[in-house]
Order: structure tokens, then sequence, then C-alpha cells
């Protein structure tokens, strides 16, 4: 990006989450809300003032946070856009990174780690909340075996590319762990687990961790999603 500041716009149904965000982004020193605004006017706000990272809320009354996607990739130099939710078991989760969406964030995230967010999709990078990755993961699968191609790369790579310390990191990216977790796990440190994503994230041929957990899941590193169990049948009323 050209400019000194990163310009944000934040898209919400809700008052306070829209101002809350704008105070907490106007205090980083690298970003600017430049627009705040409900779903219905996300198209024009963002012609208006051309932010570069547009923090999404996925579910909102007017409109729903992948048809404002939709129109915002028709833009002639379309934002980054990360979507905001408040469930890590959403159903449009994958379609949205299908859809084009850069990145997935809780609500409750911190405001430490929204900062680094911001930097990060500006750059041209992605980034994807530990715990909603699961949820991705699953809807792609879903999408694959109904017969929705989720893209993947025409050759994909056989697991003998990987070394085994890589397929141990990516089957523990593939159930949604953290950077911190795989590390504290294997008993190794976090930039240890970082430069093993990036090796194979470069093997793999995808760009984020939630398109390298649906490899994982294709190359059979990880077991399939066990379904939930069936509630119990409530107990008939006892007889007065």
């Amino acid at each position: 990006m050209n400019r000194s500041a990163v310009h944000v716009m934040i898209v919400d149904d809700e008052v306070l989450i829209r101002e809350g965000l704008r105070r907490i982004v106007d205090g980083f020193g690298g970003a600017r809300v430049v627009a705040v605004c409900t779903g219905s006017q996300a198209l024009g706000e963002a012609r208006r003032h051309r932010p570069d990272v547009v923090l999404l809320d996925v579910r909102m009354p007017d409109r729903d946070g992948l048809s404002v996607l939709a129109d915002l990739r028709t833009l002639p130099e379309p934002p980054v856009v990360a979507m905001l939710t408040t469930f890590d078991a959403d159903e449009h989760l994958a379609a949205a990174l299908r859809g084009g969406a850069a990145g997935f964030l809780l609500k409750d995230t911190s405001p430490e780690q929204l900062e680094y967010v911001i930097q990060e999709l500006a750059a041209g990078g992605s980034v994807i909340a530990p715990k909603v990755t699961r949820t991705v993961v699953d809807g792609f699968l879903r999408a694959e075996r109904a017969g929705l191609d989720p893209a993947p790369p025409p050759d994909r790579p056989p697991v003998d590319d990987l070394t085994a310390r890589e397929r141990e990191v990516l089957s523990l990216l593939a159930e949604g762990l953290s950077n911190t977790e795989i590390a504290r796990r294997l008993f190794i440190g976090t930039t240890t687990v970082k430069d093993h994503v990036s090796a194979l994230l470069g093997k793999l041929g995808v760009t984020n961790r939630v398109q390298a957990a649906v490899r994982a899941h294709q190359m059979r590193l990880v077991a399939p999603p066990t379904p939930a169990p069936a509630p119990a049948p409530a107990p008939a009323p006892a007889p007065e």
C-alpha cells in the first residue's frame, strides 16, 4: 500500500460493534477507519472511500455478508475483506473463502491480534482464526462430497513430499490448533512451527492454513470428523 496508514472500513449492523471497532482501530498507529456502515450501505461507502481492508460481519439483517462480499469483489480495485463472526461454527465461512474473503475473525479477537491482522491483510496475507479453521474445512469437504469443486490445485502433491515433522504440523493445523498450541503439543518453538508451516504451504501449493487443512483431509492425514450423537429422546411425562 502506498498510503501511510491502512484505510479500514467496518461493516456491521450493530452500532455498538461498529463504534467499538472504530475506536480500537483508530488507536492503532498504522490504521485509520475511513467508514463504518451497514451491509446495504457497504458498496457505496467502499466506492466513496476506497478502503484497503474491510471488516465485514457475516450475518446482518439488511444484507448478509456473502452478498456484500460479492458486491465488493466487483469493484475495479476491490478491498481485502476479512469476515467477522460471533460463532466458531458458522456455515457461511467456507462459502466466504470461495467468494474471495482473505480472512476470518471471531468478534472476541483481542485488540493486539486485530492490529496484527489488519497489517497482515493489507500486506496481502490471509488470516484465519484457529477456532474457525475446522468449521471452514468441514464446509469445503461437504462441498467436495456434493460435487462442488473447492478449487484444489491441478496436481495434488503426494504425502511423500512432506517431511515427517511437516506432516505432524499439518495434521495438528488441520485440527484448528494455533502455532502456539502446535508448539506446545510437539515440544518445539513457535518460530520453528512457523517455519514448518511456511514450508508445507509452499510444498502443497496453497496460500493459507485453511487450504492446507483441506489438503490434509484429502491426503488422509486427519481422521474424518465424527458425527455428533443424536440427542436422546425426552422422557415421557409421568402419569398423574
